[in-house]
């Protein structure tokens, strides 16, 4: 900062007019070192160095950046391939498309050809989020706080829920949730803060001024989830309609139970407080003329995809009062009690403890990530799946149905140490079923026959 308040530019060759072209303050000073990094220099003298919240973050970054080739690696080739493909896209200007569905800001990714491979939810811009683009849930968060949010959930970590009903899919092979992973990607479509935005557009300027800088402009990666994109799916309540006017044969109506099946256990394992019949998703091959009679020819096929799984793991039980319940649960599918097909393929993996330990490592690896991550918080979201599948293992014994697992009393078990060893503690909470699920649900009976 100059002696009389003016304002520079310490580049190659110094130019007001480039200033006055960029709309600069000028009350700040602008820095363009040898890297092409961007530094903003307060009138105090102090570097502002994109800090915020109490963190020095970057702003855009420059052509040196070390962690850029680590961020995206992973061990599954066929997903490392999508991310790469999406990255690609991004470079060569086909843009993240945003859905305007929902209360947070999520995009349709595409690759080269403009085709739909994922679903990115960034942290920042989730209902939580500072950056969320939707104005109406901002205007709710404002004026009625009381009722905004899940009290029983952590907020803004969405995102990392969203990767662990994918790793909770993943390790009992259930396969109803679309390969679900933590990305850092970043993209002009979307939704950045105002002092980002202008500082790409100062180093957009930079650039054309000043070429043999080979500036890299790229925005700030944002951290989030990205769920693979699947093809030919309709929301669960079309399908369903549409099997109460044309039935299904028999061995497609089987095959639905089954898919259904893996997603109870899901939702109920995570403790999912947010499963309507329009984010869970039915892809519906007919048969062939003639298969349906033919026993020998089983054409055609049923498949579930469990999506949008961003407000699930809570820290607690939801409160009577806002129960959150599982809208599956007035299906005819839910009266059936669970087939030994989902025994076989999950009862021996819950009652053992080394598997569900394993399942919760693999969790907290991914959650303690998050900058926010709380230990204590991370335990009781683990006590509360824990009782989750005590109660379906039980449930799965005593061949009771879904609507009848949905009507035990919720319990926590928590780990402590007593002493030298590590016991658990059950927590139960009494609660009277049939009447609780009329009351959570007054359009009970709505796909019932």
């Amino acid at each position: 900062m100059a002696a009389n308040g003016s304002t520079q530019i310490t580049a190659q060759n110094p130019s007001i007019s480039l200033l006055q072209t960029l709309h600069l303050s000028s009350h700040s000073e602008l820095e363009v070192d040898s890297d092409g990094e961007i530094e903003f220099i307060s009138e105090s003298g102090g570097h502002s160095g994109g800090r915020r919240n109490g963190e020095k973050i970057p702003l855009i970054r420059g052509q040196s950046s070390e962690d850029d080739t680590k961020l995206n690696l992973f061990e599954d080739p066929e997903y490392s391939s999508v991310i790469e493909s999406a990255e690609q896209a991004i470079n060569e200007g086909v843009l993240p498309e945003r859905i305007y569905q929902g209360s947070s800001g999520s995009y349709f990714v595409h690759n080269s050809n403009q085709e739909n491979i994922g679903v990115f939810k960034p942290k920042d811009e989730e209902p939580y989020g500072h950056l969320n683009p939707k104005w109406t849930k901002w205007l709710h968060k404002t004026c009625c706080p009381c009722c905004f949010g899940r009290s029983c959930l952590v907020p803004n970590q969405g995102y990392l829920s969203e990767v662990g009903a994918s790793i909770v899919d993943e390790k009992l092979g259930l396969n109803v949730v679309p390969k679900t992973k933590l990305v850092y990607l970043s993209s002009d479509s979307f939704h950045y803060h105002l002092k980002d935005r202008c500082v790409m557009r100062i180093k957009r300027g930079v650039a054309s001024l000043w070429p043999n800088l080979n500036m890299k402009l790229q925005w700030p990666r944002k951290v989030g989830s990205l769920q693979l994109f699947v093809n030919g799916y309709k929301d669960a309540s079309i399908i369903l309609d549409e099997f109460k006017q044309s039935p299904p044969p028999p061995h497609l109506q089987r095959q639905l139970q089954l898919q259904f099946e893996r997603l109870v256990v899901l939702d109920y394992i995570i403790r999912n407080t947010d499963r309507g019949n329009d984010n869970w998703l039915i892809k519906y091959e007919k048969p062939l003329e003639g298969s349906e009679t033919d026993s020998s020819n089983r054409n055609g096929s049923v498949k579930l995809a469990a999506i949008d799984n961003g407000l699930a793991f809570p820290y607690k039980h939801p409160d009577e009062w806002r129960a959150y319940p599982f809208y599956w649960a007035w299906l005819p599918l839910a009266r059936e009690p669970f087939s030994e097909n989902i025994k076989e393929a999950v009862l021996d993996k819950l009652k053992d403890l080394q598997f569900v330990q394993s399942m919760t490592d693999e969790i907290r690896a991914v959650f303690s990530k998050d900058k926010g991550f709380d230990r204590d918080i991370f335990d009781k979201q683990v006590a509360v799946m824990r009782g989750q599948i005590l109660n379906l293992t039980n449930a799965l014994e005593q061949h009771k149905s879904p609507w009848q697992l949905v009507q035990m009393p919720p319990i926590t078990i928590e780990r402590v140490r007593i002493g030298r060893t590590k016991r658990f503690i059950q927590h139960a909470r009494r609660r009277p079923g049939w009447l609780f699920l009329k009351l959570c649900w007054p359009h009970e009976g709505r796909y019932l026959e």
